[in-house]
């Protein structure tokens, strides 16, 4: 299935392919801050369609994931590995798709803090 999602304004936007059928909630410190609901899927299934100069990148500890975020509005719509060879993965807030029935999606609780 192909979903569509975006930041708060708009400037980041992006498409999706895949079956959406469990949620992530980590409890890094960053994610646990931004309270992102992740679904974790192989890096070519994610297209931008809209990003300019509005996307920015945080990255923390070890620096294995870019955390993305519109400079415009701050929210994080997803991020993804950086690391060097493998398959590359990206990690799309479902809070960020649009007609997803939040309520419906199963939650698993990951502990980032401790990985």
């Amino acid at each position: 299935m192909l979903y569509k999602g975006s930041c708060h304004c708009g400037k980041v936007a992006f498409e999706v392919e895949g079956e959406l059928g469990m949620g992530l909630r980590c409890n890094c410190s960053i994610c646990r801050r931004k309270g992102a609901l992740l679904w974790a899927v192989p890096h070519e299934k994610l297209n931008l369609v809209a990003w300019g100069d509005d996307l920015g990148r945080y990255t923390f500890g070890k620096a294995r994931i870019a955390h993305r975020f519109c400079r415009t509005c701050g929210i994080h719509p997803f991020a993804e590995d950086v690391s060097k060879g493998g398959e590359r993965s990206a990690y799309i807030n479902i809070n960020c798709l649009d007609e997803v029935d939040l309520a419906a999606i199963e939650v698993f609780e990951f502990d980032g803090r401790s990985a």
